[in-house]
């Protein structure tokens, strides 16, 4: 009964020593691929594959030729650190000098390790050690890389999302940055403030366009939408501006237009530091005046004042946000580009502003090669 107790005790402790390896392993695995792990298991599984291959290589050269000992060295840039990559080059150098010993010198007859083969398989070892240097220097893993991406431009879209609107409010978006990229130097923060009667809005076009400006982008929307809301909407482009000139970029201003909107009511107060002016249509009148406030660029000099310019957008008005790159490009001057828009917008009066930031970034900036945002609101 004591042995048997005694065989089912060690019965036990092993299980439980098997299930904490086996928790290990996964842990290590999830580490791994999360970009927080050690590469052993990437560089075990890389290694057996190279003595696979040579064997494969010498019993079928047909099938298997030796240059195919450039796939593991190409899965292990961008897996392994440089340090395990020098351990998985010298199994794979190993493996070659064995094919050759095998397979006899080089002839124009039967598949054999050719010079060139060698020389093929040392510039791909040297790429991928270059790869792996990248990554290392970076800080950032491959498998993670992508992800991190990702969340950037999400983080950028979601920040930029516009809220709801009463009854009576229609309000879209559209941001195209320059050559199909995913980021973008321009971007908006919006919140609902003084119990959610007033929209405050702010558009942004930062110095440079696409992946150059889109750090500073990301840094400056999360900056602006933690100072919007909280301070009175006279102090949010000083704010704004102090913000940018502690940052002490050598590219660091930007061009901001600032929206105040009270929802029940339709007057709004308009904020600029050096961005173009916003666009409205009077429904009465059906034309397109031009609201243009003063200020300087943000991240300039410090001390600078922005003077608000008034208005009210009443049944049936519209109020048009956008940045330079929608209408101003090198071979079309800025009146041009504002008439142009402007009479593309009158198409969509009769029917409705329903999707038509899309469609007016497609109409005049198409192929522009800057970032282009355009925001919408209309009283309905």
């Amino acid at each position: 009964m004591a042995r048997g107790v005694r065989v089912d005790g060690l019965s036990a402790r092993m299980r439980k020593r098997l299930h904490r390896a086996r928790v290990s392993v996964r842990k290590a695995g999830v580490d791994y691929f999360r970009g927080d792990g050690s590469d052993w298991i990437a560089l075990v599984g890389l290694l057996l594959t190279v003595p696979a291959i040579a064997c494969a290589t010498i019993a079928v050269p047909v099938w298997c030729p030796p240059a195919a000992l450039v796939l593991p060295i190409v899965a292990g840039g961008l897996l392994l650190r440089p340090a395990s990559l020098l351990v998985l080059y010298a199994g794979a150098a190993a493996a070659l000098i064995l094919e050759a010993a095998m397979m006899g010198p080089y002839t124009e007859g039967p598949v054999r390790v050719a010079p060139g083969t060698v020389l093929v398989v040392g510039a791909v070892a040297f790429l991928g050690l270059l790869i792996a240097q990248f990554r290392s220097r970076v800080g950032v893993p491959w498998r993670r890389g992508g992800t991190m991406l990702f969340d950037l431009r999400e983080r950028i879209r979601v920040q930029s999302k516009l809220p709801s609107l009463p009854k009576g409010w229609h309000r879209e978006m559209a941001l195209r940055p320059a050559g199909g990229q995913s980021f973008s130097g321009d971007f908006v923060v919006a919140a609902r403030t003084n119990g959610g009667r007033t929209l405050e809005v702010v558009l942004t076009d930062v110095s440079g366009k696409g992946m150059d400006a889109a750090s500073r982008a990301l840094l400056l929307s999360g900056a602006f939408g933690g100072l919007l809301g909280s301070l009175p909407p006279h102090q949010f482009l000083p704010a704004a501006n102090g913000y940018l000139l502690r940052q002490d970029w050598q590219e660091g201003f930007a061009t901001s237009i600032h929206l105040v909107l009270d929802l029940e009511s339709g007057d709004y107060e308009l904020f600029s530091a050096g961005h173009l002016p916003a666009l409205q249509l009077s429904a009465g009148s059906g034309r397109w005046e031009e609201k243009a406030a003063e200020g300087p660029l943000l991240g300039v000099y410090d001390g600078a004042s922005f003077d608000p310019i008034k208005g009210t957008l009443r049944p049936g008005d519209v109020l048009m946000l956008f940045t330079d790159g929608l209408v101003e490009t090198a071979e079309r001057d800025l009146t041009e580009g504002i008439d142009r828009l402007t009479g593309e917008a009158d198409r969509y009066v009769s029917c409705g502003f329903h999707g038509a930031a899309w469609h007016l970034i497609e109409a005049v900036a198409k192929d522009v090669k800057d970032d282009r945002a355009l925001l919408l609101l209309c009283r309905t």
